[in-house]
């Protein structure tokens, strides 16, 4: 048995993995902030799963925001965790006496959609959530490039005079194809910043509708950006701003296939049938980090 958890602003959501992949149990409790709280709580989600189950795990995998350095399992910085030069996979693996591989929260979703959504091929998973980044799996397993930032689309600028980026640079996708852009682009609006933008649009409004369709032409040029450089075979559209379901994919394969009627090569790619909404039922980060370990993993100091 395999656990995986996945550490995320508010709640820590963990499973139990059979070695048939099958979940057979699962534990969610608070966060809570700072490192000795978020260690804690860590650390007794998986007693709990251990006592629930009845069974020995032979690894612990852990996703989290932010910084992460996966060959010491120390997490460099996570801000909205309050987590800083901190451990936690060495002081999970003293605790638990098992491998443990610690990793960003949106490398191990990338693996959690291979096991879900059984993708034997080369795939991407696009993270839309208040920022923008991908994971990449080849044969069920990351690859993190020759330094570790394979997948980083959202810092790839796109518009010369665009807003100044987080990252420093001008006009990155990010500030395009994100939440945080979104909330940018259509401020005050209560709720969902995404549903108030397309159910304005949906409503005619010109403006919202101006905003909706940069931002699916964000999204589109991500998906793109995947595609043709790194050929995969599908890319998984997951996040936050995955919720908004076919109200995003359609207009993401209208975009593709408007496109293919005028460019060959765009028509070769086949990019309408290559994207991919991951499902929202299954806890995809959590059960990708069950599948880290024993990859390089770390074990006590």
């Amino acid at each position: 048995m395999r656990i995986g958890l996945d550490i995320g602003g508010t709640k820590i959501d963990a499973v139990a993995v059979a070695p048939t992949g099958e979940t057979v149990d699962r534990v969610r409790v608070p966060t809570g902030f700072g490192a000795e709280t978020v260690v804690a709580n860590t650390l007794q989600v998986i007693d709990s799963l251990r006592a629930r189950t009845g069974t020995t795990p032979t690894a612990v995998g852990i996703g989290i925001p932010g910084l992460i350095d996966h060959e010491t399992g120390w997490v460099r910085h996570a801000v909205n965790l309050g987590l800083s030069e901190v451990a936690l996979g060495p002081r999970v693996a003293e605790h638990v006496g098992l491998p443990v591989q610690v990793e960003n929260d949106v490398n191990v979703a990338a693996l959690g959609a291979a096991q879900a959504m059984h993708l034997d091929g080369p795939h991407a998973y696009l993270n839309i959530g208040t920022g923008l980044a991908a994971g990449i799996v080849v044969d069920r397993r990351l690859w993190r490039g020759a330094r570790g930032n394979a997948g980083e689309v959202g810092h790839i600028p796109v518009l010369a005079d665009g807003p100044v980026c987080v990252c420093g640079q001008r006009g990155c996708l990010e500030t395009v194809a994100s939440g945080s852009a979104l909330a940018t682009a259509w401020p005050g609006h209560p709720g969902s910043t995404a549903t108030s933008v397309f159910d304005s649009a949906d409503d005619g409004d010109p403006a919202a509708t101006a905003v909706r369709d940069r931002f699916v032409g964000g999204v589109a040029s991500a998906v793109r950006i995947l595609v043709v450089t790194a050929d995969v075979e599908s890319v998984v559209i997951g996040g936050g701003l995955a919720a908004l379901g076919q109200r995003l994919l359609l207009p993401l394969r209208a975009d593709f296939d408007e496109a293919a009627r005028s460019s060959p090569f765009v028509a070769s790619l086949g990019l309408s049938s290559r994207v991919l909404l991951a499902p929202l039922d299954q806890p995809l980060a959590a059960l990708g980090a069950a599948f880290l370990a024993p990859e390089s993993a770390v074990t006590a100091a």
